[in-house]
């Protein structure tokens, strides 16, 4: 293994016996930190927002089974996949399909992608995290972050513009909450601001709450003509092979982003998880619940910074307590009810929510060029960046997706691959790729395409705390 970490000795841990209640309460409190941006995903991309709490518990607990219940971890819904979500069901939707139905077909990439985390734990198993690195370098990864954000944007304008007001209040919250945030409030700019701007809806009247009164209290938290598994009851193969071409680029992303997160971890518990059990192990957990998850029609999942957060203000570090709030989801995931609340949300506040998420994950792809100090003088870097960038967003607010046919089978690929594509085949084949994994230790790690718009500051407090 490549990896090293060097712990904080002035960090305080809680290595006391928690009693019942005490595990229970920070349970409670772990999955409340989640809730609100784990929600707000089905609620961008129309999946069912039961099916999305029962599969961010069932896959926090394969993650732990897969850890060896080891890393204190949740997993919950993941942004980065907003994106291809959007451009599968507009390619649904050409050939004549529901929302409902273009979404599992969605739901078939989200599978592959979470196997393309096996592939990557393999490798890296194999050749070492440097080696494999090298293909996606901050010059490939930071471009293709700040195109999924820009290709949303579009869509949190249109959600805004329904009540400018509601949405502008929901922003409001959510920068006053991650500036000038304490505690616990800091962790939840997200819940804070959905909770506020959906009130600030209600009190002016723009909220139907009759599908609340109808839905029962207790059902089932999915149907299956809403997994992936429906779509081969009559299988349309070309959809199939553009969903799994359009979202797989997403995964290289996504994967880099937990790597961070896992090392953001292991700072903050003063315990080594790289080694052990091992990055491969986390890698593979990650990736068999996002791909355990997507079958049944729930959202991609990924390490939410949120809970890590909690442990970084909490300094209690036992699994068992996020292994609570897993179960806990699951718990809520049987009421429809509450579904129902999460459905009737006025698209204003949605918006508003999605105006700050979608800029912050392009920021991100910035902030990942700016720290790993990539140099765009050169024109070899300038041509890779300026090709995804282009093409993710040409052919987005453009054609829409680029047609052709293989044999029967019609493809359909979204800007966002064949941006992904042409940036690593272009970085791959021009010379001078000279980026190294582990030289800069701040910049390969921050990215953070999960729910928190603040990411806990270990990397700003002590970026000496990794060392590779």
């Amino acid at each position: 293994m490549d990896y090293q970490l060097n712990i904080n000795p002035n960090a305080i841990y809680d290595v006391r016996p928690l009693g019942k209640k005490k595990i229970l309460l920070l349970g409670f409190q772990h999955m409340f930190a989640m809730f609100g941006a784990t929600v707000l995903v089905p609620a961008l991309t129309g999946l069912s927002v039961s099916a999305t709490l029962l599969f961010a518990g069932i896959g926090t607990l394969i993650f732990h089974l897969m850890t060896k219940l080891k890393v204190p971890a949740f997993l919950g819904s993941s942004f980065a996949f907003i994106g291809g979500y959007a451009a599968v069901v507009a390619a649904g939707q050409e050939l004549g399909m529901s929302q409902a139905v273009s979404l599992t077909y969605a739901c078939i990439g989200i599978f592959f992608a979470g196997m393309m985390y096996f592939i990557l734990a393999g490798l890296i198993r194999i050749f070492g995290v440097k080696k494999v690195m090298k293909f996606f370098p901050p010059v490939v990864t930071g471009p293709i972050i700040i195109s999924i954000g820009l290709t949303l944007s579009g869509s949190a304008i249109n959600n805004c513009s329904t009540n400018w007001w509601v949405a502008l209040f929901a922003v409001a919250i959510i920068i006053v909450v991650n500036i000038w945030g304490k505690n616990m409030i800091r962790i939840i700019p997200v819940l804070l601001g959905v909770v506020g701007s959906y009130l600030l809806a209600v009190c002016i009247g723009l909220v139907d709450f009759s599908p609340v009164r109808e839905a029962a209290w207790v059902g089932f938290p999915f149907k299956m003509e809403n997994t992936a598994f429906s779509v081969f009851k009559n299988p349309n193969w070309g959809l199939i092979v553009t969903a799994i071409i359009t979202i797989l680029p997403i995964s290289l992303a996504t994967m880099v982003e937990h790597i961070g997160d896992i090392c953001a971890i292991s700072s903050t518990t003063g315990y080594n998880y790289l080694d052990d059990p091992g990055l491969h192990r986390t890698l593979m957990g990650d990736g068999l619940a996002t791909a355990v998850a997507a079958l049944f029609g729930a959202p991609a999942n990924t390490t939410y910074g949120e809970n890590t957060g909690v442990l970084n203000l909490t300094k209690v570090f036992d699994p068992r307590v996020i292994r609570i709030a897993a179960v806990l989801a699951i718990i809520f995931s049987f009421c429809p009810k509450f579904a129902a609340v999460v459905a009737v949300m006025p698209a204003s506040t949605i918006g508003g929510v999605s105006l700050v998420l979608y800029g912050m994950i392009s920021a991100v792809g910035v902030r990942n060029l700016v720290e790993n100090k990539v140099d765009l003088t050169r024109s070899r870097n300038l041509l890779v960046a300026a090709f995804i960038l282009v093409l993710s967003i040409g052919v987005n607010y453009g054609p829409g997706s680029i047609s052709f046919s293989v044999g029967v089978i019609n493809i359909a690929l979204s800007g966002l691959a064949v941006a992904a594509i042409a940036g690593i085949v272009l970085n791959a084949v021009l010379p001078g790729n000279d980026y190294e994994f582990g030289v800069n230790r701040r910049g390969d790690f921050t990215v953070n395409l999960g729910g928190s718009t603040r990411h806990p500051n270990w990397r700003e407090e002590h970026p000496e705390d990794v060392k590779l």
